[in-house]
């Protein structure tokens, strides 16, 4: 898949105030600072798409862009060590929550993960509920640049050795680097297999 054409569209509070359900939406989440505002932009080749920070915690809202006018991505709120009130944790807990619950629209939540760490009790507690709710999702492994590709074939193990305890089949599992384009082509495809 090409990507001609990638706008944000609008931020939102809540599920009531996300754009009209008319196009399949992939959600991106993450622990804060995992990278997900430079994988988004990498996909969409729009480096001023979504707000990139160096501090974690900057993207507070449910993020619609429409992309070749006929699919959503929606940046949603990383989860973490995000320096907030527990009041505004719990209030983005609640809005990620209902979204992920209700969109009716929403075909897949790309959960991505830092390829440098070991399997994080958050993240594996997170991709688990999604499992358990029947949320198709898949896991995306961000930073391979930094690191060698036997690290990086290390860390899907470790994972999959992990997540096999609860789960019967994986979730499908991709790696990517915002820094160097690699599995670009592998998101846009697995994301054009659900629209076409």
């Amino acid at each position: 898949m090409e990507i001609l054409q990638s706008e944000f569209v609008k931020s939102s509070s809540k599920i009531e105030e996300c754009p009209e359900a008319k196009y399949p939406e992939f959600a991106f989440i993450g622990r804060s600072n995992v990278g997900k505002s430079s994988l988004v932009n990498m996909l969409a080749n729009n480096k001023k798409l979504a707000k990139v920070s160096g501090k974690p915690g900057k993207t507070q809202l449910i993020n619609h862009f429409l992309i070749n006018n006929n699919w959503f991505l929606v940046d949603l709120p990383g989860y973490g060590w995000a320096k907030a009130s527990k009041t505004d944790k719990a209030k983005w807990g609640e809005m990620i929550h209902d979204y992920i619950i209700g969109r009716e629209n929403l075909h897949n939540v790309f959960v991505l993960v830092d390829s440098r760490l070991t399997p994080q009790q958050i993240d594996v507690e997170f991709i688990n509920w999604l499992g358990e709710n029947g949320i198709p999702l898949a896991i995306i492994f961000t930073k391979a640049d930094k690191q060698s590709k036997n690290k990086n074939q290390s860390a899907i193990a470790k994972y999959r050795k992990v997540l096999k305890s609860t789960w019967e089949e994986l979730p499908p599992m991709l790696l990517t680097s915002s820094a160097s384009f690699e599995g670009k082509e592998d998101v846009l495809k697995f994301i054009e297999n659900y629209i076409r």
